[in-house]
Formats: C-alpha cells, sequence, structure tokens
C-alpha cells in the first residue's frame, strides 16, 4: 500500500462521489462497484477498464485508458519540475528506469529546457568576467 498526496481540487470531487454516488459499504476500497451482484465490493480491474470504455464511447477520447493517464501524469510532473527521483517514488516504481519509460517529452519540452540552460550558461559566463 501506499500513500498518495492529492491536490485540493480532487479531494472536493471525492468527497462528492462519497456522499452522493458511492453505496454504503464497509469495504476499504475507495471504488467500489456501483451496481450490480457486486454492488458495494471493490472495483474490480474488469471494472475499471468497462467504466474506462463506458466514458471513452461518450466521450469519444479513443485512447484514453489509465495507463495512459499515469503517462501523462509522469510527463506532466517533470515538465513541472518534479525531479525524477521523486516521481520515482510518487509513483512506486523500484527501478528509475521505469521512471523514465513514463517520461515521454515531447520536441517542444527538450528546446525549452535547451534554452533554458543556454541562459543559465550564458548567465554564469558573464558572471566569471565580471
Amino acid at each position: 500500500k501506499r500513500l498518495v498526496p492529492l491536490p485540493p481540487e480532487i479531494l472536493g470531487v471525492l468527497g462528492h462521489y462519497l456522499r452522493l454516488e458511492r453505496p454504503l459499504t464497509n469495504a476499504p476500497a475507495l471504488f467500489v462497484s456501483l451496481k450490480g451482484r457486486r454492488r458495494g465490493q471493490p472495483m474490480s480491474a474488469a471494472g475499471l477498464r468497462s467504466l474506462f470504455r463506458h466514458h471513452r464511447m461518450r466521450s469519444r477520447i479513443s485512447n484514453a485508458n489509465p495507463h495512459r493517464l499515469r503517462h501523462t501524469f509522469g510527463a506532466d510532473m517533470v515538465r513541472a519540475g518534479m525531479s525524477l527521483p521523486a516521481l520515482q517514488r510518487l509513483m512506486g516504481h523500484s527501478q528509475i528506469q521505469t521512471t523514465m519509460l513514463y517520461v515521454e517529452l515531447a520536441p517542444q519540452d527538450v528546446w525549452r529546457e535547451y534554452a533554458c540552460a543556454i541562459e543559465k550558461r550564458k548567465a554564469l559566463d558573464s558572471s566569471h568576467l565580471s
């Protein structure tokens, strides 16, 4: 088991889910089946796939799935400045190489990093000349 930090806006959405949508149950799982004979029981992997399939069809976003969301999260965290070791711990990876597979930087990300490094280098060079 792992603790995962959640931003305040997500806590509000989860509170709404717990108050209004989630059936009353003693199940320790946050996400449970909402209908059928498994109502109130922890959601299975098949149930999660079914939920994603339903919302993919409704939204017409054909490539959305939990794994793709993890990849997007990893890349977004690196773009926002999170270090790879911190991201590794957050994502629960035992090997940094696994984390690297999640970090798909777009060409514009590489160019932005390059431009930033060049500016820092210029600043360092000018400070050495003074």
